[in-house]
């Protein structure tokens, strides 16, 4: 039977219903994960379109699984790091959602307060458990949308709930049936989505899931999780490990909007952001991030470098202003007590730092040479060049006046005394014999010797 597609606009024949495969022991895909050895990439060639949604954006779990992996933020950073979140965002609310948890005294403090600011975006959502009281308890505090976990994968169904696959997702649905009953929009996280059988769990219960959802008439959104890290980005790659297969299947098979599919991804095999752009480009309008990339194990998708990602995708930053990216950052290291590793992307102290010689003379004479774009347009951060037996007074007065952020009349110049100072600690360690460039670190601290607590690095 052929039928004009939804998704495609075309005349495709009429997909086959997959119905549930309720088999007797877990498929543990033991060909692609046998857990002694690196998990396999598998190919068998089938390729999907790109597709991706005229409409695409950001969630956020910083204060969901962002909180999972380190010491709970307090209330006064959530609603902080909240604020900053809404003016990233913009006007148009490219970052659309931030989820909180609601169990905790403070985390509840945290989103009430943050729901008082009014801020059209991010909008708040929660994770809870599945239970009635728990969607009751959202309802009254005025939440419209939260997230339910729904583990699909066998080694979770099997191994950890000790269900058969019908029993699962005769729970879910119970599950889902509650969640409109209190008038809220489940957002089913398909936790570890790479290790399940796609076609023999996953497309019947979504199937099911959107059935339940036009005979309430409230939609369901559907988080297709990488719990693991195991997405493959790459065409041709065998389900279950294919994003492009993930999301070109959910839509097709169980008529998944875009608006309704989110992405959420782990960074345990150095894929997070690839896989996140993936699931965007091949039809899901939402990816879930964290700021940082901080959450469990290896970390989320860093939210920072899914702005990136979408300016470079669409052409625009859309309104959303790149600048709070820098001022979460130093919130991070100064508030908060975090270590921003050195070399991590847009946020990291060495991010725009050339070090090699011959690639600071070329920053001096012309940054663009080597620096990836306008950072002090675009993040408020000037290009720096470490210090070296080149450097100079002009190299220290440029490295200081970076480094301390100094401007106006608090800049220092080469008739100061302390670059003079500085500048014959560099050139004693050169005589003696140094060959490598000198870190930031060692800087600070003799400047600290030599006047200290007079100037203060926000990184």
């Amino acid at each position: 039977m052929l039928v004009v597609s939804k998704n495609s606009n075309l005349l495709e024949q009429d997909p086959y219903r997959y119905s549930l495969q309720d088999i007797p022991e877990p498929n543990l895909y033991r060909e692609f994960f046998p857990y002694d050895e690196v998990p396999k990439i598998s190919f068998n060639f089938r390729q999907c379109p790109i597709g991706m949604p005229e409409e695409i954006w950001i969630t956020d779990t910083t204060f969901r699984d962002g909180q999972q992996s380190r010491v709970p933020y307090t209330k006064k950073q959530m609603v902080d790091l909240y604020k900053m979140l809404s003016r990233l965002s913009g006007p148009k609310g490219i970052i659309r959602q931030t989820e909180f948890f609601v169990y905790d005294k403070k985390d509840k403090e945290a989103l009430l307060e943050c729901m008082d600011l009014g801020l059209q975006f991010p909008e708040i959502t929660t994770w809870i458990r599945a239970n009635k009281k728990d969607f009751q308890m959202v309802k009254d505090l005025g939440i419209k949308e939260t997230g339910i976990l729904v583990s699909c994968s066998d080694y979770h169904i099997f191994k950890k709930r000790k269900l058969t696959r019908q029993q699962a997702m005769d729970e879910y649905l119970d599950t889902v049936d509650q969640a409109f009953s209190a008038g809220i929009i489940p957002r089913c996280h398909l936790e570890d989505i790479t290790r399940a059988d796609f076609y023999g769990f996953v497309v019947p219960f979504v199937n099911a899931l959107m059935e339940k959802s036009r005979q309430a008439g409230i939609p369901v959104k559907i988080r297709a999780c990488d719990t693991m890290g195991y997405g493959i980005p790459y065409t041709g790659v065998a389900l279950p490990r294919s994003v492009p297969g993930i999301i070109y299947g959910l839509q097709h098979y169980s008529d998944v909007k875009s608006q309704q599919l989110e992405w959420h991804g782990h960074n345990d095999f150095y894929k997070a952001v690839s896989n996140a752009t993936c699931a965007w480009l091949y039809g899901a309008s939402a990816v879930n991030c964290s700021l940082l990339g901080i959450g469990e194990r290896t970390g989320n998708v860093p939210l920072e470098a899914m702005v990136f990602e979408y300016a470079s995708l669409k052409g625009t930053m859309d309104q959303m202003d790149p600048t709070v990216i820098t001022e979460i950052a130093r919130y991070y290291k100064k508030e908060i007590g975090y270590h921003v590793p050195e070399m991590t992307p847009f946020v990291g102290r060495n991010f725009n730092v050339t070090r090699a010689g011959i690639h600071a003379d070329g920053l001096m004479k012309d940054e663009e040479i080597y620096n990836i774009f306008d950072t002090e347009k675009i993040l408020k951060r000037a290009p720096e060049v470490a210090v070296s037996n080149t450097s100079g007074l002009a190299g220290i007065v440029y490295w200081m006046n970076n480094y301390y952020e100094l401007s106006g009349e608090n800049c220092v110049t080469k008739k100061d005394s302390i670059v003079e100072q500085l500048k014959n600690w560099v050139d004693e360690q050169y005589n003696g014999g140094r060959q490598t460039v000198i870190s930031d670190e060692e800087l600070d601290t003799q400047v600290q010797k030599i006047a200290p607590c007079k100037y203060h690095s926000f990184f």
